[in-house]
Parts: C-alpha cells; structure tokens; sequence
C-alpha cells in the first residue's frame, strides 16, 4: 500500500503541476502575450477562458479513460493520462505569442488547453482506484487520501517555479521566455512518474472481473442509464470544492495583483502557504473519515465553507498577507474536510464494473460547474470595482448550499466493522 500510495501521489502531483501551473500563467502573464488587442480586464477573462477549456475537456476525458479503466484496466489509464498531460503541458511552452502568430497563437493554446484537460480527466479515476481497490476496508479512506494530496504537492510545485522565476528574473524576461520554463520542466515530471508506475500491479476487483467475465461492455451506457442521477447528485456536491480551490488559487492572485496592487511573490506566497496547510491536513481528515464516515464530514466540510466566504473575501481585502492567508487557509480546510474522502466515497458509491466511469466522470462534471466557471464570474463581478467583491463571496455561498443539499442526499458508504470471532475459554 505505501509503494501504491507513493506512485498515485507522485503521478497526480505530477499531472495537477501541469494543470495548475497553466492557471498561474493565465493569472499572470497569458492575457497580454496572447490576447494583446483585448483590454487588462478582458484579457485576463479571455486567458481564464482558456484555463475553462481544460475544465470542459475533463468530462471527456473521464468517458474515454473510464471505458479503458472499466474495459481493461485501471492500471493503463494512469500510464496513458500521464503520458497525454505531460506531452500537451511542453507543448505549451513552447506555442510562440500573438505578435508571432498572430490569431494562430490562442487558437494552438486552446488545442493544448483541450488536451491537458483530457488526460487529467482520465488521471484522477485512474490514480484514486487503484489505492482504493487495493485499500483495507477500515482504512480506505486514509490510503485514498494520498491521491488527493498530490494536487496540493503539483500546486506548490507549479507556484514554486513561477515564484522563483518571477524573483531572478526582471519582468520583462518573465514575460519575453521565463513564464515558459514551468511548462518544459512538466517533461521531466512526467518521466519520472511514469518510471514510478511502471511496476504497479492491476487491481484485485478488476481482475476478478476480467477472470469472471462480468466487464462492463459499454460502461458510459449502464452509467447514464442506470446512476445519472448518481452522478449529478456527486458532481453537484463536489463543486463547492472545485469553486473554492480556483477562487483561492486563480481568482484571487490575478485580483490581488491586479486590482488591489499586491506583488506578485506576496500572493503567491500567501496562497502557496494556505495550500500546504491544506496539504498536511488531507490524510488527517481522512482518518476521520474512516472512523466517523465520509457523509458526515463532507457536510460539514459544505457548512464551514457556506459560512466562511464573506470572512475570507473581507480578508482578502485587507490586502495584509497575514490576513489573506488566514482568510484562505480558512476556505481550503473547509475545502479538504470533504475533497479528503471523497476518494474512497464516490468509488464506494458505483458499483465495480462501471466505477472507473461513473466516479470520474461525477467529479470531473462537478469541475466544470465549480472550477471552469469560478475565476470568469469572478473577475466580471469585480470589473470596475472599488469595494470588497462581496458578489464572489455571494456566488461562492451559493454554490456552497448548492453542494451540501447534493450531499444530504447521498447515502453514507462507511464499510461496516467486521466483527471478531468470539473464542471460546478453555475448560476447568
């Protein structure tokens, strides 16, 4: 389990520093190098438009994985996604910019956007189960917590290397080459993930499903056909937590830079601190979640975000970083409290023949709903402003009792304690 673990970590954390270190680009640099005839504020809303794509592509990525995962193996879909991500990530770096290219240069991003989308689309099901299906009962949730916390690492990973590009080099040689090296180093990433997963074994559920003949043919079909309101009801309920990562991760940097005039390395490391708080967290809550159940937590998890957005919006204002970190830390916990188990929640939730499709594509919907559309409503809403953004903390409230009104209606999947044979006492 530790090797299992290990490999899913460093894969997902490898394939979220390739997502991630896009939506830093597009905060910072992607709007005037790509979209340089647009307007400051509408050229952030056009380069967050192509951070959207690669939550569109998603779901996409989830039906194809997920019929290779459900068809013939969980194990070739965290090789295939992998290798997909990280091929489309150098490509970006290397797209030439709109006075190069001219419209040809949004056009290749857009292309590269769709593809990185679709292989993290396939990543996470892919990842998530194989620690999952070989995980004990009474400790799946802290083993498929590991997967989860692998975003958190790519996200340090990617802001890292922005963080102390942006330092060494002047803002002019940022913007001119430096803000390309992130996306070139994803190639190295990804060799090494790929080397780590080479010696992992197929899961036991799947191979008695392979040996008894009992594979799902079409799993898409039996998935809309049989869970669709299954899947709405998780898409649904994992929003929130797509809505508040970007909110904190993209939407904030780009309105703190922007439109309250905090450097760029300030916020960074603000949110880059909150992350790794969120990080260190996620196996501890998990544990809960294997002693207390996952619904239990993931409401919580809803009710502390519902409750914290207008706190971590009037924080962000302030423009302390002290402040700000408080006020995203706050939202990340609250974030991590349901993202922790829900890696083991959806898989218990769709039955093994079509569970690589249906649980991937339940969380990678709910990406779109929270994730793609979270940092474009929130620069719109703050265009022009001068006050705090109390309409980003309305929308993000919204979605928040959106998600815990989806959890209400799942049912609890905490597998039951096996009960120890009683021994009987020797006789006197």
């Amino acid at each position: 389990m530790r090797r299992l673990a290990a490999a899913s970590l460093a894969g997902t954390a490898v394939e979220f520093y390739d997502f991630f270190v896009y939506g830093t680009a597009a905060a910072l640099v992607l709007g005037p190098l790509f979209f340089p005839t647009f307007s400051p504020v509408a050229g952030t809303l056009a380069a967050f438009g192509t951070f959207a794509i690669g939550f569109l592509s998603r779901p996409l990525g989830s039906v194809v994985f997920g019929h290779i995962g459900d068809r013939y193996g969980r194990r070739p879909v965290m090789f295939a996604s992998l290798l997909l991500t990280g091929a489309a990530t150098v490509a970006v770096g290397c797209v030439p910019s709109y006075a190069t290219l001219g419209v040809a240069a949004p056009v290749l991003l857009l292309v590269l956007r769709f593809l990185q989308g679709l292989g993290l689309g396939g990543e996470w099901g892919g990842a998530v189960l194989l620690t999952a299906e070989h995980a004990p009962a009474h400790r799946r949730a802290l083993w498929s917590s590991f997967p989860q916390v692998g975003p958190a690492v790519g996200f340090l990973l990617a802001n890292g290397v922005m963080l102390a590009l942006s330092t060494v080099l002047s803002d002019a040689q940022f913007r001119e080459w430096g803000w390309r090296v992130p996306f070139w180093a994803a190639g190295l990433l990804a060799a090494g993930g790929l080397l780590l997963r080479s010696s992992l074994e197929e899961t036991p559920q799947f191979r008695d499903l392979a040996e008894t003949g009992t594979r799902a043919n079409a799993p898409l079909v039996e998935v809309a056909r049989d869970h669709w309101r299954l899947v709405l009801l998780t898409a649904g309920a994992l929003a929130v937590g797509y809505a508040i990562f970007y909110a904190v991760s993209t939407w904030a940097l780009a309105y703190g830079t922007e439109q309250l005039g905090v450097s760029r390395t300030v916020m960074l490391v603000c949110i880059m601190a909150a992350v790794a708080v969120k990080g260190v967290a996620t196996p501890f809550a998990a544990m809960l979640g294997d002693r207390y159940g996952r619904r239990p937590l993931c409401l919580a998890g809803c009710a502390a975000a519902a409750l914290w957005m207008f706190p971590m919006v009037a924080l962000l204002h302030t423009a302390q970083p002290l402040l700000m970190f408080l006020g995203f830390t706050g939202a990340l916990l609250a974030f991590i409290t349901m993202f922790a188990v829900v890696a083991a929640y959806l898989p218990e939730l769709y039955e093994p023949r079509v569970r690589c499709t249906g649980a991937a594509v339940g969380y990678n919907l709910a990406g779109v709903l929270g994730g793609a559309l979270t940092p474009i409503v929130a620069t719109a809403a703050t265009a022009g402003g001068t006050g705090a953004p109390w309409g980003v903390a309305t929308y993000l409230t919204a979605i928040a009792l959106l998600s815990l009104a989806c959890f209400a209606l799942l049912p609890e999947t905490l597998p039951k304690p096996v009960a120890e044979p009683v021994k009987e006492s020797a006789a006197v």
